[in-house]
Formats: C-alpha cells, structure tokens, sequence
C-alpha cells in the first residue's frame, strides 16, 4: 500500500524540434540552428545534428524493458519545469531486504533520466528505494547502456534486454550494498549534532550554522536532526548511521535545490563519508 501514493507527474508532454528560422524569420550562428519546445516553452536551441529524444519514445521503451522481463514493478514519475524528467521503476519482488527491521523494507529501483534543456544526459541506473523515507538511494555501480541513433529527421533507441542486466546488478551491487546498510544500522551515534556537524564538514553539502554569528544549527541542518530522530522513534531504534544516511539522504532530494545528477553524485559523497565511520 505504501507504494500506491508515488509522485505521479505528467511526462509526456508536448516536445518538438523547430527550426530557429522558422520561428524568428532570422539566420541563425552555425551549430545553433534549431529550438526544442518543450509544452509551448523553448527550452534548449541546439545543431542540425542533434537528435531529439521525446519522453514518449525513451520512457515507453524502458518501461517495455521491465515488461519483457516479466518483472512486477511500480512507477514514480517526477517532472522538473517540462525540462528534465525521470521515472523510476520500483520492482517488488522476492529480492526484497529489511535493514534488521521488518518496517524498514528496501527495494531494486532502476531510474530513467530525459532532459530537454541538456542538463540531464538521457541515462539509466540502477538503485534502490527505501519504504520510510520515499526517496531513491544511488549507491549502485550498474548502469544501464542502450544506444540512440540519430540523424536530421529520425531518431532510434537501441534497448538492452532487461534479464541479464538485473541478475547482475543483483549478483554485483544489490546484495554487498545491502549489507554495508545493515553494517551501518550496527553502530549507534551517540551525539546526533556533532554527527550532522562533521558530515557537513567532510562534504559541504550545506552550511552547519546559522551564520559566522550564530553557531547554532541552520535550518537545513535542524532538518536532518529532525528527520533522524523521528525515524529512531518510528524505528524504535537509536540513532544509528545508517538512519543518519539517511536523514542526509530526504533533505538532499526534498529540500535542496539540484539536478537529478547532482543529487545522485552528492548521495553517493554522503554514503561513501557515512560509511568510512562504520
């Protein structure tokens, strides 16, 4: 039931590739020659040799991916001003795993990114998603590769089968990530402040204080002490490093303002520091 109420934005929006001449009545620089639209917006100007990849081609054929592999799965779609998009694909089978908690239930996930304006290279990945937190963790190596053939008017996406790709990202990632999770759950954070502090420190993700005036914890950082603390009670668990992981984890996709890629190369700094106190 937890996984009925998942973000579902609208991705399939209206997307089209015009010429700038057609639009302004003016030549354009070399290299610059057309617009992509992206619902009435223009949103990217790009050569003649770029290939517009349209959602409804790329998500369509991911999702013909898992349903080739026979895999039951759910969707979260999340769209970021009809310029960059993704949808995850949260599979609820037996390779399922609780962090020495049956509340806390983790799950493969494999992300697809699209973006329109080129802030997001169209990609995908394997990660995982957390029951308590909603949020996509991306610790995972395993990358999916297809490749797009494109010319002036066509444009082809090349898919892998999914089969083989899942067992490796099983065999390979799901199951030694897994358990540096329940590595972590084992040591216990005796001071949540300095916790918070110190990880700050190692990844400059934000500002601990308030101001050079006021030492006490800023906004954002009040955020994760709540988010922590909350959990360990949700949990019946004392604070512990993989709940603080974690707690860094919801405000890096909640709160702070970042790209998808940013957010998944920030979460992998977070995880990698975290863990080196395990």
């Amino acid at each position: 039931m937890y996984l009925s109420n998942l973000q579902q934005d609208e991705i399939f929006v209206p997307s089209e590739m015009k010429s700038l001449r057609s639009l302004t009545q003016m030549d354009s620089r070399r290299g610059l020659e057309n617009a992509i639209i992206s619902n009435g917006k223009i949103v990217n100007v790009v050569s003649n040799s770029y290939g517009h990849v349209p959602n409804e081609l790329f998500f369509k054929k991911a999702e013909e991916m898992l349903t080739g592999a026979d895999l039951t799965y759910h969707k979260r779609t999340i769209n970021r001003n009809d310029r960059s998009f993704i949808t995850d694909f949260i599979i609820e089978d037996e390779n399922q795993f609780s962090v020495k908690n049956d509340k806390d239930l983790i799950l493969p996930m494999l992300r697809f990114k699209n973006s329109y304006d080129g802030s997001e290279k169209t990609s995908g990945h394997f990660g995982f998603y957390r029951k308590i937190c909603s949020n996509g963790l991306h610790v995972a190596n395993t990358e999916v590769e297809f490749s797009i053939k494109h010319s002036k008017n066509n444009t082809d996406l090349i898919m892998p089968r999914l089969n083989n790709l899942f067992d490796k990202f099983l065999d390979n990632d799901f199951y030694t990530i897994v358990q540096k999770f329940a590595t972590m759950k084992n040591v216990e954070i005796l001071d949540t402040k300095a916790f918070v502090k110190e990880i700050l420190e190692r990844t400059k993700l934000f500002r601990y204080e308030c101001s050079d005036k006021n030492s006490d914890p800023s906004k954002k950082s009040r955020e994760v002490l709540k988010i922590l603390n909350c959990e360990a009670l949700l949990l019946n668990e004392k604070p512990n490093l993989w709940l603080g992981y974690n707690a860094f984890n919801a405000v890096l996709h909640d709160v702070l303002k970042k790209s998808f890629s940013q957010q998944e190369r920030l979460d992998k700094k977070l995880f990698d520091e975290i863990y080196t106190m395990a």
